[in-house]
């Protein structure tokens, strides 16, 4: 994977600000007809898609400090708001790591309360410890808990050899799959109501820092 070169942090930097201050109210409107929201971070390039096997470099310096302030201002905004609705809520930033771009700010009401709690797997406490040991600089005011930032893949996303043009195509996604699946993963397994069984193979990517405030 060839990492493109960045230019134009000036530029970076006020569409960071811009993003941030676009994002800073919430539609209440909105998330109680959904009961969910959350913000990515839409800021070019680390938004953007890339052609021809390169991608952007993760934000860095500058430019990380600028967007996790925003992500916590944005937290701190919507968490007024929805003390003010009197009602329990699911609010936290996701930190990524180490595709900090990733990162966002998701909160839930009402149905989907408990929505999120199984997003990324819970490692056992003493993963967890020395995870911690690993990871500086995490704002401080937070309580932070640490999670696995997981690749999935199922049992049944490989297909049939009819789902494909040919045999050789086939063939040559078979042996990629195959090749993943030597990787160190997880796998669990869950039955359907017609008890059709699917295996499910999670491969870590890195870590996802879930941070709240009482």
């Amino acid at each position: 994977m060839r990492i493109k070169k960045l230019r134009g942090h000036h530029r970076i930097w006020k569409d960071i600000e811009t993003w941030k201050n676009e994002n800073l109210k919430l539609n209440m409107e909105s998330l109680k007809s959904s009961q969910r929201d959350h913000t990515k971070i839409w800021v070019s390039p680390y938004c953007d898609y890339t052609l021809l096997n390169s991608e952007y470099p993760q934000p860095k310096g500058k430019t990380r400090q600028k967007i996790l302030a925003g992500l916590i201002d944005i937290y701190t905004e919507w968490k007024k708001q929805l003390d003010a609705l009197g009602e329990p809520y699911y609010l936290k930033i996701w930190l990524i790591d180490p595709y900090f771009a990733n990162s966002q700010v998701v909160c839930a009401i009402g149905d989907f309360l408990h929505f999120y709690d199984s997003t990324f797997f819970n490692p056992d406490q003493e993963y967890t410890a020395r995870a911690d040991h690993q990871i500086k600089n995490l704002p401080n005011g937070f309580n932070w808990e640490c999670r696995l930032d997981e690749m999935h893949l199922s049992s049944n996303d490989l297909g049939e050899p009819e789902d494909y043009y040919d045999e050789v195509d086939f063939l040559t996604e078979k042996k990629a799959f195959e090749k993943q699946l030597k990787k160190p993963h997880r796998k669990t397994v869950s039955k359907s109501e017609d008890d059709e069984v699917t295996k499910y193979y999670s491969f870590k990517v890195g870590h996802a820092w879930l941070g709240s405030k009482d």
